[in-house]
């Protein structure tokens, strides 16, 4: 990022993110098109229902992200909660039923001409991924292009993660089983231990002892940026394998990307609004209801899409929704970035 005129700005690289994702998608679908059969051999490398392919790309995209946790700054949230109460209620007691809820709306009814019963449920439970995930990474770009106060939003993304440990595999199995679909607990356990609690506890560990042998100095200004390309380059690669396994799907049926970004464009910008409003009735001020409601409205779509393959499969509907997910988020996160800054108080 730069601040070369003194207003901020997102890096060019992920200024045009969506770009990259679109791209990848083409050049995924090409190749499933290509490939054919060929390329199930890469579905098939699995170990208790995890592809170990997308396994390493996405432990590659959340550990460089876990290294900036630091849990020790939950220690001053008690000198100003309201925020931080807000960003909880806001997540794990709305987000996740207001996002089930438009998925069955359009799923279920809205897209019934489109999509048997079957495949809706589907489509369902990975927006329900989606929806019960909130933002542990990019909400720090987010934060930043809208004055946000980082060590607040640290506060923030680390509570969400503690929550995660324990709240996302109920929460998920709840939803999903008012869905009628049956869900695997073993394998959503797996998933988290695997994608959340391992390179959690790997972050934290490597943040402690670089800090502690090199200094905060060189591990934030040296040690990180090296990282930060990673978890794009692993996005991204994680795209084109997901979409060269949803290529025939997408190309006998292209519409149906449009039919699922539209519930999730909507329960973004719903999201958003009532956390926004939220935080100015509280009071809150801009630095902090800014990110309150930036991490409420994006997704830990890295989680989502790694549950949505271990659960449903790599060629499933579920995964389908939580990649298409990706796609759309970037863009209306811009968006919601440039009306925070407009709204600023």
């Amino acid at each position: 990022m730069s601040e070369s005129t003194g207003k901020k700005q997102i890096a060019f690289f992920e200024r045009y993110l969506s770009v990259w994702v679109a791209l990848c998608i083409g050049v995924g679908i090409l190749i499933g098109y290509l490939a054919g059969d060929d390329i199930s051999f890469l579905s098939d490398l699995e170990v208790y229902k995890v592809n170990l392919p997308i396994a390493i790309l996405i432990w590659m995209m959340i550990y460089p992200m876990m290294l900036q946790i630091d849990f020790s700054s939950i220690k001053g949230v008690g000198k100003a909660p309201k925020g931080l109460i807000m960003t909880v209620i806001i997540n794990w007691l709305i987000k996740p039923f207001t996002m089930a809820f438009f998925a069955w709306i359009f799923f279920e009814h809205l897209y019934s001409a489109f999509i048997d019963p079957e495949m809706a449920g589907e489509y369902i439970a990975g927006a329900i991924l989606l929806g019960a995930a909130p933002c542990t990474a990019m909400v720090f770009v987010w934060s930043y292009l809208t004055d946000g106060d980082p060590n607040y939003t640290l506060v923030q993304v680390s509570v969400n993660d503690l929550i995660i440990l324990v709240a996302f595999i109920p929460l998920v199995g709840f939803l999903l089983g008012i869905t009628d679909i049956t869900i695997p607990y073993g394998t959503l356990a797996a998933s988290i231990i695997i994608f959340v609690v391992i390179p959690l506890a790997a972050g934290v560990i490597t943040n402690k002892i670089l800090v502690a042998q090199k200094g905060k100095k060189w591990f934030q200004k040296v040690f990180l940026p090296k990282f930060k390309p990673l978890s794009i380059i692993a996005l991204l690669l994680t795209l084109i394998l997901l979409f060269a396994f949803q290529g025939p799907n997408i190309l006998d049926n292209p519409i149906i990307i449009l039919l699922i970004a539209v519930p999730l464009i909507i329960q973004t910008y719903f999201i958003f609004f009532i956390a926004w409003f939220a935080g100015r009735k509280l009071k809150l001020s801009h630095a902090v209801c800014s990110p309150a409601a930036m991490i409420g409205a994006s997704n830990f779509f890295e989680l989502a899409v790694a549950v949505a393959i271990a659960l449903f499969g790599l060629q499933s509907p579920a995964a389908l929704v939580t990649v298409v997910g990706v796609l759309v988020e970037v863009p209306v996160m811009l968006s919601l970035v440039t009306l925070a800054n407009k709204w600023k108080y």
